[in-house]
Parts: C-alpha cells; sequence; structure tokens
C-alpha cells in the first residue's frame, strides 16, 4: 500500500507526459499523475486521489520550472479541456508524438524495429482549426456566455477567441451573442432541456476565405433571424447562414434537420488543387494545410503509377478518394453514411473527376458483392492494387479487416487519428500476411494530445 494520502503536499520532478498531456512523476514508490505540468519541472504537488500503485495530484507550484516551459497563447489553456500542451514548447511536443506513436505499436501492436520517418510538424501550431462548434450557456449571473467545455465536464470556460480557432470566430461569435441579448434570446440549459441557442457552428474555407455559420437551435427559427443576416454578412467572407434543429436531450450536438437562411448551402475549400463542398454537416480535417500534407504522404505510400485500382473504405466525402483518383487508373469509395456519399458525388462532379465510382453501405458487404458481380459478367476481374482506409478514432471494424486480407491488396495505406486502435488493427493485418514499411506521424492538431499517423503495408 501506498503511504500517501489525500490531500498530502508533496515535491516531485515531471519526467515524462501521459497519453492525455498529464505531468508524470514518482514518489513515495508510485507513479504520480499531475495535470498542467510539463517534464522537466519542479513541483509542490497536492494528492486528489490514490491508487493501488499510482495517485493523481494537482499542481499547487511550479518551483523549477522546465526547461521546455512556455508561457501559454491562451489565459485558459489550463481549465479548457482542448488543449493539452500549450505549456510545453513545439519541439517538444513533436518530440512527444513521436514517442507516442512508437511507444503505443510497440506495446500494443508488439512490433519492433518500426520504421519510423519523422514527423511532419506544422508550419502554424495556432489558428489552424477550419471549424468550432461553440456551446451556448448562461452564467452563474445570469450572463449568455460561450466558449469550450472544461476537460471531462460541460461547463463552459467562457472564451470568444479560442488561440487554435480562426480569428474570426470571435466576431461571430460577439455578433450572436449581441442578437442574443438585444431580443432576449435565452441560451439553451442541458439541465432542464429548455432555451433555444445549443451551439454555434463556424466553419472556414481557408484557401478560399468563405465562412459558414450554423446555429443548432432548440426549436424551428430564431427570433430576427434576418437581422441577424444582415449583421453577420457584414463579415467579409460570409457565405453561408443556416440553422439546424435538434429538440432532442441529448449530447449529440447536430440535429438531422438544416435550413438555409442566407447565402449557398455550403462553402468551398481547396487542397492543392481540388475544390471540396463542405456543408454544416459534412465531415472535413480541421487544419487545411496539414491535411494536405497528410493526403500527400497517403498518396506517395500508396505508390500509385496510373494502372492501380484502389478502393477506400472509409471514403467520407471523398477527400482522400479524389487526391487518389488523379494518379489512379479508378477508384472506388465506400462510405455509409450516404449524406457523405452525396458529398462525394459532388466533390468528384465539381472537379470533372470521372474514374472514382461511390457505394454507400457497409464495405463488408460492398466489395464481396462488387467482386461477386465481376465473377458472374464476362468483365476481366478487376483486382485491387491498393486499399487506402481512414476510419474514426475507434479504428476499424473486425469484419472490414477481414474483409481487406479477402481482397489481398499488393499495398494497404493506413490513416490514422488514434495509435492504440492502429496498433492493434495493424496487428492483426500483419498477422494476416502484410509487413509493416513505413510509419508517419503528422501533427495535424498541435497544442493537443492527439497525432495523425500514415502507415504503408506491403504484403508479404
Amino acid at each position: 500500500m501506498l503511504s500517501l494520502k489525500k490531500n498530502d503536499e508533496i515535491e516531485v520532478t515531471i519526467e515524462d507526459i501521459g497519453t492525455s498531456g498529464e505531468g508524470i512523476g514518482r514518489a513515495d514508490g508510485a507513479v504520480l499523475f499531475v495535470r498542467d505540468a510539463v517534464p522537466g519541472d519542479h513541483i509542490l504537488a497536492g494528492i486528489t486521489k490514490v491508487k493501488k500503485t499510482y495517485a493523481y495530484a494537482r499542481l499547487i507550484r511550479i518551483i523549477t520550472p522546465s526547461p521546455d516551459r512556455v508561457d501559454p497563447r491562451c489565459d485558459y489553456a489550463g481549465p479548457c479541456g482542448g488543449c493539452q500542451l500549450q505549456t510545453l514548447s513545439y519541439e517538444k511536443q513533436l518530440e512527444y508524438k513521436i514517442r507516442k506513436v512508437k511507444d503505443v505499436l510497440e506495446r500494443i501492436g508488439g512490433f519492433s524495429q518500426i520504421p519510423m520517418e519523422p514527423i511532419i510538424g506544422s508550419e502554424e501550431p495556432y489558428h489552424y482549426r477550419n471549424k468550432a462548434q461553440f456551446p451556448i450557456g448562461t452564467s452563474k449571473d445570469g450572463r449568455i456566455i460561450t466558449g469550450f467545455y472544461a476537460g471531462r465536464s460541460h461547463r463552459i470556460i467562457e472564451n470568444r477567441d479560442c488561440a487554435l480557432g480562426a480569428p474570426v470566430n470571435r466576431q461571430i461569435l460577439d455578433v450572436v451573442i449581441a442578437h442574443m441579448e438585444r431580443n432576449g434570446i435565452p441560451a439553451y440549459d442541458e439541465a432542464s432541456g429548455k432555451g433555444l441557442v445549443r451551439h454555434v457552428l463556424i466553419r472556414k474555407g481557408f484557401a478560399t476565405g468563405q465562412i459558414l455559420v450554423c446555429l443548432i437551435l432548440n426549436g424551428k427559427t430564431v427570433p430576427h433571424e434576418e437581422q441577424l443576416a444582415d449583421d453577420l454578412f457584414a463579415i467579409p467572407g460570409m457565405h453561408s447562414f443556416s440553422v439546424n434543429v435538434n429538440t432532442e436531450q441529448t449530447n449529440v450536438i447536430l440535429g438531422d434537420e438544416v435550413r438555409l437562411i442566407r447565402g449557398e448551402a455550403f462553402i468551398t475549400e481547396k487542397l492543392q488543387n481540388i475544390t471540396y463542398r463542405i456543408s454544416p454537416k459534412s465531415f472535413f480535417q480541421v487544419n487545411t494545410k496539414q491535411t494536405e500534407k497528410l493526403y500527400a504522404t497517403a498518396l506517395e505510400y500508396a505508390g500509385l503509377t496510373g494502372d492501380e485500382t484502389v478502393w477506400d473504405l472509409y471514403c467520407g466525402a471523398g477527400t482522400i478518394s479524389l487526391f487518389l483518383a488523379r494518379q489512379a487508373k479508378h477508384v472506388y469509395g465506400v462510405e455509409i453514411v450516404p449524406e457523405a456519399i452525396e458529398d462525394a458525388k459532388e466533390n468528384a462532379k465539381l472537379n470533372g473527376i470521372e474514374n472514382v465510382t461511390f457505394y454507400t453501405g457497409k464495405a463488408e458487404e460492398i466489395v464481396p458483392a462488387f467482386y461477386e458481380a465481376q465473377k458472374e459478367s464476362d468483365e476481366q476481374a478487376v483486382h485491387p492494387d491498393v486499399i487506402v482506409v481512414d476510419p474514426p478514432r475507434k479504428g476499424c471494424d473486425a469484419s472490414i479487416l477481414q474483409t481487406m486480407l479477402e481482397m489481398a491488396p499488393d499495398r494497404i495505406v493506413y490513416v490514422s487519428c488514434d495509435p492504440a486502435t492502429l496498433a492493434r488493427d495493424l496487428r492483426i493485418l500483419s498477422d494476416g500476411g502484410y509487413q509493416v514499411q513505413r510509419v508517419r506521424p503528422v501533427d495535424q492538431f498541435s497544442q493537443t494530445v492527439h497525432v495523425e499517423t500514415v502507415v504503408l503495408l506491403q504484403k508479404k
């Protein structure tokens, strides 16, 4: 048993970073997790919770700061749940992310001698997000507030000027909240289910300058919406203003119905020379400039010469599919979300890309049916040369992994946003006859613990 007790105060030197960005030190034979501490800090910590072999603590005072500690650009970097690494120098953030990917592949995937390539860092580690969803609430003194939720809670940390978001976000929030105050429009209250405005969704095309604003409402309309539209469209770049109806008592932000109030129902964004339409419900990577680098890496790993058949099994709105189609013979995209496939088809048409076909449904059902139909026709079967997957954080479903092994492509390119599920899936693919040949992290989410990774697997 540990001799540490709750409310004890203890000096400790921080040696490492945990998966959630907390500092890790050792005291009294225990591993100590301390939020807001960075490696190299010597601190006074207050114990908050004690387990059998480890304990949690809060940072009371920094006795000697780490040489890698920097002043955060945001005054709310500590209490806000959005940034976990803003007090750590950017160089050390990148080192941490490389080590995180490598450690997880070794520990969970059982890989050794991992062919790691240098991480692709960001030239602009602040103000990079092209999308933000701001919850609207009421302060204890009755004011309408917005910001972001504190870590592991739904308590809003008031802040209209996020250091990761587009600078124009503050101007938009000022307009929306002033309109609410002027017209007595109440913020939504999660506890009671009453109130009208739940969230403000803002998307900006960094390459085009176009701005989309969507109010998520606990109702159908916002009072005096034409006046609000006038005020919003006085902001340079405003292109789309709509409302989304969500009257359910749920943590899910968006409802099913979107109603356009002014402008077009979408904005456009460009990745290299490909144009994409983005609506309130579209999936699109939040860091435009790093996404270009991410997809360029995936394209490089795919090794396309113009003769390949490629399957993109989590194709979303076709962002990677269209990148690949420029250098492939034909690309087949599969996605379970019908709205995303409609976006993908529109994006292909918008760019005049014809060597791509999109299917709605589960990849484990679509792909076998496709090849079964080929067997029954007189056409020569098309061998899948390359499979690309970019799954959500939970990784690939087991059935899709099995389908990929049965398809037996020459190469698999796996784009991951979670090292743990990546390691799990790579182990399955490796045991199924593939060898991990290249691994490259990409910093899509500077100032946070999240990291994207691109992996090339070659059939043995």
